[in-house]
């Protein structure tokens, strides 16, 4: 179903029924991805004396309680929330959800014994203006990141003057294929985050980073549009679902 989107000052056409999800589904197994030295995430049925909330079971429902993090098990959104001492809410800070968005892949550069997305790297695909979201695919880019474990591997991460260019050329959300966009183990520096955020001197509180997307390879470096929708959790991340959607024309 192509649909037509005013956005800003032009019209564009987009195929509504081609849509590329580009999230990680959260799994109640150890086939989940998982960071932050968390376990598996848990998705198993309430029991209550003898009844267990599973048709299988003999109930007449499935009724599952979910135990997961966030940060640690899927796809997700996070405001500036996630490093301020005050309560923020990526519910209350994300208000509109379509954006223009430009995927790029990158191969970080091996830096002592880091991989890091440079500043360098990042300007000869982004210029300023150019979009409000950005998604960053790492190179190699394989099915493992579906299921990888990431705890104690110290994975590729965003240099600051990578994110303080990210945030000059305009970006208000970036999404990364990564735990994160700082290094694991940073001593709670978070300067990625921080420069993104321009916190705290002038924090943008609207701007998000989503972690732990996965772009399929079948979907092509260019520009997209880009809806954006956590879920309705009164925290500082939610998971969330982006999805790409081609520009016809």
């Amino acid at each position: 179903m192509i649909a037509k989107i005013q956005y800003k000052d032009r019209e564009f056409e987009i195929d509504l029924s081609k849509p590329f999800d580009i999230s990680l589904s959260l799994r109640g197994d150890d086939r989940n991805p998982i960071a932050w030295y968390l376990k598996a995430p848990k998705i198993e049925p309430v029991r209550e004396g003898n009844w267990i909330g599973k048709v299988s079971e003999g109930a007449s429902t499935n009724f599952n309680n979910v135990y997961f993090n966030p940060h640690g098990h899927a796809t997700h959104t996070e405001c500036v929330g996630h490093i301020t001492p005050e309560f923020h809410s990526i519910n209350e800070s994300l208000k509109t959800f379509f954006f223009q968005a430009k995927l790029i892949s990158i191969s970080p550069e091996a830096i002592g014994e880091d991989e890091v997305i440079t500043k360098e790297a990042v300007q000869d695909l982004l210029k300023p203006n150019e979009v409000e979201a950005l998604v960053i695919r790492t190179l190699p880019n394989t099915i493992a990141k579906r299921s990888k474990k990431y705890s104690h591997t110290n994975p590729p991460y965003l240099e600051e003057a990578a994110a303080k260019y990210i945030r000059e050329c305009g970006v208000e959300h970036l999404l990364v294929d990564l735990p994160s966009v700082d290094k694991e183990k940073d001593e709670g520096k978070l300067l990625a985050h921080k420069a993104f955020w321009n916190y705290p001197k002038n924090t943008r509180f609207e701007a998000t980073i989503t972690e732990l997307v996965y772009v399929p390879s079948k979907v092509e470096d260019g520009t997209y549009f880009l809806n954006l929708q956590p879920a309705s959790f009164e925290n500082d991340a939610a998971p969330s679902k982006p999805v790409l959607y081609k520009i016809e024309k």
